[in-house]
């Protein structure tokens, strides 16, 4: 186990949304708060030793919720270049392990954190989130893989270590990943 106040939180929101249109995707309405706070909501409670956001051109305040913000200037880099900036901050910290989580993830729980964080052993610890099918974020990775993550480039992120390491299983609904106004309509009406 790897308690939560040796792990920084890195929160990624530097995505193009380019599938939900011209509106800020992290913005857009979700039981009456933005959809890019649910997330954040539910961490807070979880004492991580740090919280950084990675973000582009998102109005979501999320310096006001206690995160250190990280631009990322350049989106269309894909996600490693986001992971890269919110590993890197991370690391001048001094943490031992991070757990990457996704803004536009509104369902996920702490509960579900505090499990990834149990099954969590050491600095070579790779521990991911799956719907018992596919691995996917949130993620947590121990500082043996820094040196890996700060060289992700593209869209893949760190996909082949997620592949390797260890999954925990929970529901589909809660590693919901709201992409288009359909499936933020889906959300609300479903």
């Amino acid at each position: 186990m790897i308690s939560a106040e040796r792990v920084a939180l890195v929160l990624l929101a530097a995505g193009r949304s380019r599938r939900f249109g011209d509106e800020d995707k992290l913005m857009a309405p979700y039981l009456g708060r933005p959809l890019g706070l649910h997330v954040v909501v539910a961490l807070e409670a979880v004492p991580f030793c740090a919280r950084v956001a990675v973000i582009s051109d998102t109005k979501l305040d999320l310096a006001s919720c206690g995160y250190e913000i990280v631009r990322n200037d350049d989106p269309a880099a894909g996600l490693g270049r986001s992971l890269r900036l919110g590993v890197e901050a991370a690391c001048a910290g001094g943490a031992e392990a991070v757990l990457i989580a996704l803004a536009d993830m509104p369902r996920v729980t702490a509960t579900h954190i505090y499990r990834l964080l149990d099954r969590a052993e050491g600095p070579e610890a790779i521990v991911a989130s799956s719907d018992g099918v596919d691995p996917r974020p949130p993620v947590l990775f121990g500082c043996e893989h820094f040196a890996t993550l700060r060289r992700s480039e593209g869209d893949m992120g760190a996909r082949e270590l997620v592949r390797h390491g260890h999954h925990v299983v929970t529901s589909p609904a809660e590693l919901v990943d709201v992409d288009t106004p359909e499936e933020l309509a889906a959300l609300i009406h479903g």
